[in-house]
């Protein structure tokens, strides 16, 4: 094949004399060579090379800096050539005239018989095919005639109505109109004089999310065991109900116990009389969360081991600690531990996601976030009960009034040693002043001192507690509460009753 060689257009005859599969020139082996077959002709090895070379050449940034064979950018009326496809040379479907007539003839047929069902349609378009005009009434008699459907011998299942003529209607109207509500009225337009109320901010769901709850019935199913933490300072308050009859109606085969947390924030004659109360429903026992000076780890270890000796036919038992944000969930298993095992903090909301922790060969724990239950709580009870992070509050002033109500005045003069005050406002300024907290030309910067008090009533430094219920507590109750001492000269306020049952039960 004749072909220009060096650089002064001389035309010699050079053929291209290697084997590989993209040379028209190649000559075929001989069968001993292991040769065979045939070979491509030149237009296919063109084409071949138009497929291969179809992508454009991108620099690092992704810009093309050669287009791809066929893709240039052209002047528009230039005549060019596109892309071939593989697609072009597949099989296609040919149909005259007469048998597209006649197809949609029979699927006609087909379609308005009841006794036939299509199992396969074609690929053909059949919706091009049907007439919809046609079709746009029901039929129905040209399926069932009118005795049977409407006649004294109709076999079609007639549908079931409140009211069969006008007058049944008009006395379900009446009996209706007069059950009406307009209070309970849902749909009801109310005029607000152009005043709503504004939407909750974010943080007040803060516990309620799937996820959360998500996380709380993995560690109710994964549990033999279910603790339930709760604040010593407002045990009711932190206490869910709601979780408790979900396990006592879905999971009456688990053991549910009661742990009264920061008992040190009350006094003693508190958390006794909350431990005895508690204990009428649930077996409760009082605890302090402090790895080097702890209350109540011992006599809780001894209850856990207590559950493993019942569950002799488990390898382990599991115990999950549920509860309300910064209630001290995770800071109860670091003190059963006696080492930082969780991440801990006077915030909630450190706990994000379940999570085991090993404490003896045959007992695990299992932490778990913090989960509120969206009723009954208002956002005034959330902040106060530490559920809601201080730093996220647009006006932290709001909620001082109540902090300022559930506290003794004494005890407010006495924490912050500030003078006499009439409102909170008052208060607050006068804090400010105090703590330094200034803004331009002397304001007092109430936002700031709001937070300081809210951050600590969250972290205990303000006295406060929730009476115990007035009812008087039996005597014999009061002897059966008990003290056990254990090796690090702790004790633990335990109900005795509840204590006592579980050890009859073990030694049987």
């Amino acid at each position: 094949m004749a072909r220009k060689s060096g650089g002064k257009g001389k035309i010699t005859n050079k053929i291209n004399k290697s084997y590989h599969s993209m040379n028209p020139d190649r000559k075929a082996k001989k069968q001993s060579e292991g040769g065979g077959g045939n070979l491509r002709d030149k237009s296919t090895i063109k084409r071949l090379q138009m497929y291969r070379n179809f992508k454009p050449i991108r620099n690092s940034s992704g810009k093309i800096i050669k287009s791809a064979p066929f893709q240039s950018r052209l002047a528009p009326g230039t005549s060019a050539r596109i892309e071939p496809n593989r697609k072009w040379f597949g099989n296609t479907r040919v149909i005259t005239q007469n048998a597209l007539q006649n197809f949609q003839t029979e699927m006609k047929k087909v379609m308005s018989n009841p006794y036939q069902v299509v199992l396969k349609q074609t690929k053909l378009p059949i919706t091009l095919l049907n007439e919809k005009y046609k079709n746009k009434r029901v039929h129905i008699l040209d399926t069932e005639s009118f005795e049977s459907t409407f006649g004294s011998k109709a076999q079609r299942k007639r549908p079931k109505f409140a009211a069969s003529d006008v007058n049944s209607l008009a006395e379900l109207a009446e009996a209706s109109s007069g059950k009406y509500d307009k209070e309970k009225d849902v749909n009801l337009v109310v005029d607000n004089m152009g005043v709503k109320d504004e939407p909750s901010e974010l943080i007040f769901k803060a516990g309620q999310s799937r996820r959360v709850w998500g996380e709380l019935y993995k560690v109710i199913d994964s549990s033999d065991v279910i603790a339930q933490i709760l604040d010593a300072r407002d045990p009711e308050g932190t206490r869910s109900k709601q979780i408790e009859e979900f396990l006592r109606k879905e999971k009456p085969h688990k053991h549910v116990i009661l742990i009264l947390n920061k008992c040190d924030l009350v006094p003693t004659w508190v958390a006794k009389k909350w431990v005895a109360v508690l204990s009428r429903e649930i077996p409760t026992m009082a605890f302090k969360a402090n790895i080097t000076n702890s209350f109540g780890r011992q006599p809780l270890i001894q209850l856990l081991r207590q559950f493993t000796i019942l569950h002799k036919d488990k390898k382990q038992i599991s115990v999950g600690f549920i509860g309300y944000p910064n209630v001290g969930k995770s800071s109860v298993i670091n003190t059963l531990r006696k080492k930082s095992v969780c991440n801990v903090a006077p915030i909630a909301g450190e706990t994000k996601v379940w999570q085991y922790v090993t404490l003896t060969k045959k007992i695990y724990l299992i932490d778990c976030p913090g989960v509120i239950y969206p009723v009954g709580n208002t956002e005034v009870d959330k902040v106060l009960k530490g559920v809601v992070r201080v730093e996220n509050i647009k006006d932290p002033e709001d909620y001082i009034p109540t902090v300022l109500e559930r506290i003794r005045k004494e005890a407010v003069l006495k924490t912050y040693g500030v003078d006499d005050y009439n409102d909170h406002e008052d208060f607050l300024e006068k804090l400010a002043i105090k703590a330094g907290r200034l803004l331009k030309a002397g304001q007092a910067d109430t936002g700031t001192v709001a937070r300081m008090v809210l951050n600590d009533w969250q972290r205990g430094k303000l006295p406060f507690y929730v009476r115990p219920p007035e009812r008087e507590i039996d005597t014999t109750e009061d002897d059966n509460i008990e003290t056990v001492d254990d090796s690090s000269n702790e004790t633990s306020i335990l109900s005795s009753p509840d204590t006592t049952n579980l050890q009859i039960e073990v030694t049987k």
